[in-house]
């Protein structure tokens, strides 16, 4: 990791860039897989899965009997754990349950507020570097807690044509309604328009690599909804001299293995801690199965030294990280501190890990500093607020006049005559 010390702050915000992409010919590449996909359907599909994905497919939904042969290859002991998450992953979103809100605004002037579900949504579960069946638990919950009627799944297959099992598995549990072996740009171009054998759903969500996010961005211009530009993951670290190297290290690490785009930065006012921090890393990243990828992504990522607390919430808030762990022992002050950040990891018995899994918050968060104005995935994202009024006779005479005056003013007559035709009855 580079190590940047003391920088000025008009430095800042071009030090705190992250990893950038070719965006002309990403752009172009996107745009054709999605117009063929949206012109060819199915038989598009299947070429793109060859090309890139080195698999011939001749169906593309995963069948009754691949589904029950996976639930039979998954553990116990991970059924058990899976459990676990679901448990703390319901109880977290069934709090969030909205209310109907209804307000008289005047006498004779109700007004309210009602949430309705979405009724169809697509999930895109990756699946390339890692099987992120986790994902499955972080969309399908909530989404089934709100209401949604129609869940459809896309997530790339493997060289021998299958879903991984665990996918498979977690899917089947939450009770998804159509899981398909469809991954990168083409899974995303098939929820968004349909096909022969995907539904057009009307809100995708979900997180992947870069083509993934650009054509999640570039289908909603014109065909559907999404959750966030969510692209490549991220995290930063708070620590300082009396933080523990080795929770510091396998936090840094366990973002770095998701692949050479990720990006994890570390904040401190401590040079020694450094020093320590750097021994540790090489330490662990010797033993990582995903050692090459956690070597690219560190190549990306930096450390900043800087003189005091002030200063590192300061560049923390300017950063705006998809996770922050706080891993100091004055923890819980720096969280009130924190106006910019997807999930923010509080204390050194608090790793990003177990947000991933386990703890009950969601882990579909924005990145490249889109938390400075997009929450994390909720159970709100799930649900359309549609509102609603109902004005008496009274009502109207009440507020009328406030109506044709502002209309008139605006120069639209027949805004006003809707009033003016009713007050005269």
């Amino acid at each position: 990791m580079e190590v940047i010390k003391y920088p000025p702050r008009e430095k800042w915000q071009k030090l705190l860039e992250r990893p950038t992409f070719e965006s002309t010919s990403l752009d172009s590449k996107v745009r054709e897989v999605i117009e063929d996909v949206k012109k060819r359907g199915d038989e598009a599909v299947k070429e793109y899965s060859l090309k890139f994905d080195k698999v011939e497919l001749t169906g593309l939904i995963v069948s009754d009997d691949e589904i029950k042969a996976a639930i039979h290859e998954v553990s116990e002991e991970l059924k058990n754990s899976i459990e676990i998450a679901i448990n703390n992953i319901q109880k977290f979103h069934e709090a969030q349950k909205p209310a109907v809100i209804k307000v008289e605004t005047s006498m004779g002037v109700e007004c309210w507020q009602k949430p309705i579900p979405i009724t169809k949504v697509g999930l895109y579960i990756p699946g390339g570097t890692a099987p992120l069946f986790s994902t499955i638990l972080m969309l399908a919950i909530p989404a089934k807690i709100a209401g949604c009627k129609e869940l459809v799944l896309c997530t790339p297959p493997g060289k021998n044509g299958k879903v991984n099992p665990a996918i498979v598995y977690v899917a089947s549990r939450i009770g998804i309604d159509k899981i398909f072996k469809i991954g990168g740009i083409q899974a995303i171009a098939s929820m968004a328009y349909g096909t022969e054998s995907v539904p057009k759903v009307y809100k995708i969500f979900g997180p992947g690599n870069q083509y993934v996010t650009a054509a999640k961005q570039m289908v909603s211009r014109d065909a559907v909804a999404i959750d966030m530009p969510a692209g490549p993951s991220e995290v930063a670290v708070v620590a300082d001299e009396q933080s523990n190297p080795v929770y510091v290290a396998s936090d840094l690490l366990s973002q770095a293995e998701h692949g050479a785009d990720s990006q994890v930065i570390l904040f401190t006012d401590s040079e020694s801690f450094i020093e320590k921090l750097n021994v540790e890393l090489e330490k662990q990243l010797s033993i990582l199965p995903k050692k090459e990828y956690a070597t690219k992504s560190l190549e990306n990522s930096k450390t900043f030294l800087l003189k005091d607390k002030t200063e590192i919430m300061q560049m923390v808030n300017a950063y705006a990280p998809e996770h922050l762990i706080l891993s100091t022992k004055d923890a819980d002050n720096l969280a009130l501190q924190i106006v910019n950040a997807g999930s923010v990891f509080i204390g050194e018995n608090t790793p990003e890990s177990a947000g991933d899994y386990a703890s009950g918050t969601n882990h579909t968060l924005p990145t490249h500093g889109w938390a400075k104005s997009y929450s994390g995935v909720n159970l709100d994202s799930f649900y359309k607020k549609v509102t609603f009024q109902k004005i008496s006779k009274e009502g109207l005479k009440i507020i009328g006049p406030a109506i044709e005056n502002m209309a008139e003013a605006e120069e639209l007559i027949a805004h006003k005559r809707a009033v003016s035709l009713r007050l005269k009855d």
